[in-house]
């Protein structure tokens, strides 16, 4: 499929999902903090057409792919628009749609904290824990809400300790890592709400 990022076989890919509305630094630092802490070859960045649990909107995609493209400029680091490539809008549809067009490579799903502590509300959260591991990076106030969530009770003996996120690509699922990193305290929501972000 013409433009989808290539990665050869073997190698370990983070997907960081969003809608990225808009992307910001925060974004980026998390990006590079998984590279480092998991040891992954890559990170894509999965700019959503929307977002499913959200009742408005986010801006334009093409607004928004192109704010990220202007952040990001770590070479591992690739922006793209894959949903809308492939056609899909839940994140399990996205990943088994993956698995197909990218046999041999190692992915990682990449979240917030914030992200872990509602996942259970995601559209076969179970399903995704089963078949990709995990990796939760800390935000601000968001460290306890996801280490007693829903999914982490669930999925409570699939967690692997922080000193062993290196080896989480090449665990198989159900596994997930749950680190505490330096984190830059910025949201998307609030810099939205400052007007810095005309919708």
């Amino acid at each position: 499929m013409r433009g989808l990022p290539y990665v050869r076989q073997g190698q370990t890919v983070g997907l960081f999902g969003g809608s990225f509305d808009p992307p910001h630094a925060g974004h980026v630092h998390v990006s590079r903090e998984a590279l480092k802490r998991f040891g992954l070859d890559r990170v894509w960045w999965l700019v959503s057409p929307g977002n499913p649990l959200k009742p408005k909107g986010p801006a334009a995609l093409d607004r928004r792919m192109a704010a990220a493209r202007r952040l990001v400029t770590h070479p591992r680091i690739r922006v793209t628009d894959i949903e809308a490539q492939i056609g899909t809008r839940y994140t399990a549809a996205t990943l088994k749609r993956l698995f197909q067009l990218y046999p041999g490579v190692r992915f990682v799903w990449l979240m917030g904290a914030d992200n872990m502590a509602t996942f259970h509300r995601w559209q076969r959260w179970d399903w995704i824990m089963e078949n990709v591991p995990v990796g939760v990076l800390a935000r601000p106030g968001q460290g306890i809400s996801a280490r007693t969530s829903h999914a982490a009770q669930v999925f409570r003996r699939s967690q692997i300790p922080a000193a062993a996120a290196p080896s989480l690509a090449w665990s198989d699922p159900p596994a997930w890592c749950f680190l505490n990193v330096p984190m830059v305290d910025i949201s998307s929501s609030a810099i939205r709400a400052r007007g810095e972000w005309p919708t």
